[in-house]
């Protein structure tokens, strides 16, 4: 299978600790709830614990978990590191590298299995990953329409925009956006919320998702009914 023959969604962030593995184990309940086998994917993870007495990502559990078709940890996240920090800066602690082609191979053997797949970027959209690569990268080799997750907060809007216009300069789709509470307390969230949708929509006509409010939990069903039906229709070309 070629590159061009996957279908799916590459989610970033306007950061890390925004919400992306909230919104991706979601979006695989909603693609599940649909009849689809789908498969969650990110291949580069920083942050274990020993749970049982194997080194557990909690990131990678989750779409593990959210997947409609039976899945490894290792198939998920082919690339754990211990250390929760700058992924290239965890392998270097463990004396191994990121190769590229590897995560491409990662996909591939997904898309054999499952007809849609949910791949989580590590952190926001420009990370290094190698000496001469970074997720930016990744995403292109996945020439998937993007879906970006904007936590909300005090300087979102500065955010989403830098990264929208990071993901136009590389020649990628942004399909969409989700707004995700951060700060609960957030002033002026509805005025912040009105300027996400102009600006996003008239700069490049990616629609909004959803809006996620500040849940309790984690779960995917919990988090899937505030995306909205129709565009996630649209964003995986469904009837």
């Amino acid at each position: 299978m070629s590159s061009a023959a996957m279908r799916g969604c590459f989610v970033t962030g306007t950061d890390t600790e925004v919400g992306k593995t909230r919104v991706s184990a979601a979006l695989l309940h909603w693609l599940g709830a649909q009849g689809l086998r789908c498969a969650g994917y990110k291949p580069v993870a920083a942050g274990t614990e020993v749970i049982g007495g194997e080194d557990v990502n909690d990131d990678v559990r989750a779409l593990r978990d959210a997947s409609s078709v039976a899945l490894t940890d290792a198939d998920v996240g082919p690339l754990q590191f211990k250390a929760a920090c700058a992924p290239h800066i965890a392998a270097a602690l463990e004396g191994r590298t990121i190769e590229r082609a590897f995560l491409l191979r990662g996909a591939l053997a997904l898309a054999t299995r499952a007809e849609q797949l949910v791949v989580e970027g590590v952190g926001g959209f420009c990370v290094p990953l190698g000496p001469n690569f970074d997720s930016a990268d990744f995403a292109m080799d996945l020439d998937f329409p993007v879906v970006l997750v904007v936590g909300l907060r005090l300087g979102c809007i500065n955010h989403a925009l830098l990264t929208a216009e990071a993901i136009h300069a590389r020649g990628l789709r942004l399909a969409g956006w989700v707004a995700n509470t951060v700060d609960p307390a957030m002033l002026y969230r509805a005025d912040n919320l009105a300027t996400l949708r102009q600006e996003l929509r008239r700069r490049h006509q990616a629609p909004c998702l959803g809006m996620v409010p500040r849940l309790t939990g984690p779960d995917p069903a919990a988090v899937a009914v505030h995306l909205d039906d129709a565009a996630l229709r649209t964003l995986f070309e469904l009837p």
